[in-house]
């Protein structure tokens, strides 16, 4: 335990460094807050915990446990409540989280590689530098952060990452995917309307049919994204970097002239 510990509170140092510069809304989250406390670094419970609290049945609740650092990989935790959990550093490689409520929980640096997401909910979920490689969030609701998230192979066709309009009370909640990593994802159908995709590495992603009206994506690469049927309307992409040949698919993006075209 003590070496997971340990790997928790640098998993979380390197999370805070990464962070600097980042847009003020993550910024003002970590305000006010110390990020080496016990509650931010301390589990509560063990994994044997955790098992025996899933073998009682469906519904179990996990909501404000603090969970961090702890090896939960490979478990069902299908449908669960995570709400305001907290996972920093923690390692769900291949669990399963399928319509699990993660709304609002703390998951810095987490591994969720090869994970079930899908139709998870992450509304305001901390996952900045969390690595989300070839895990499956189709259809999930993502309004959270997920800068430097690692999203390599990842599946979110028909995730819904757009901005809330309704709910403002935290500022405004989207997906934010600023600097992560998304080559070769699949964001088939998805909605990433008014999205932060600022400087995301989208290479060989899969855009057919997602709509990314109004979504920010200053300095992302999209060389090699497949962009059929894609509506990129007021798709913010100064100095991002685009297929020559795909130039005009960007008619109706913004800034599209100060893209480069490779």
């Amino acid at each position: 335990m003590g070496g997971t510990l340990r790997f928790a509170a640098a998993a979380l140092l390197a999370a805070l460094a990464a962070i600097q510069g980042q847009p003020a809304r993550a910024q003002d989250m970590l305000r006010g807050l110390d990020m080496n406390s016990p509650d931010m670094t301390m589990p509560e419970m063990s994994r044997a915990d955790v098992e025996a609290v899933l073998a009682k049945g469906k519904g179990a609740d996990f909501s404000g446990k603090r969970l961090s650092g702890l090896d939960l990989s490979g478990l069902d935790l299908s449908g669960v409540n995570l709400r305001a959990a907290r996972l920093n550093g923690a390692r769900l490689a291949g669990a399963n989280l399928a319509g699990a409520n993660l709304d609002q929980a703390w998951a810095l640096k987490a591994d969720f590689s090869g994970a079930r997401l899908e139709g998870a909910h992450l509304f305001g979920t901390q996952l900045m530098g969390a690595d989300l490689s070839k895990a499956n969030l189709s259809g999930a609701r993502i309004a959270g952060d997920l800068s430097m998230a690692r999203l390599v192979g990842a599946k979110l066709a028909g995730a819904d990452g757009s901005a809330d309009e309704k709910n403002q009370s935290m500022g405004l909640m989207r997906a934010v995917l600023k600097s992560a990593d998304l080559t070769g994802a699949d964001l088939g159908r998805a909605n990433f309307d008014r999205a932060d995709l600022e400087f995301a590495k989208l290479s060989g992603a899969n855009l057919a049919g997602a709509s990314l009206r109004e979504a920010e994506a200053a300095g992302a690469d999209l060389r090699g994204a497949r962009l059929d049927g894609a509506d990129l309307s007021g798709l913010d992409v100064e100095s991002a970097r685009i297929d020559a040949s795909a130039a005009p698919l960007f008619a109706n993006a913004k800034n599209a002239g100060r893209a480069f075209r490779e």
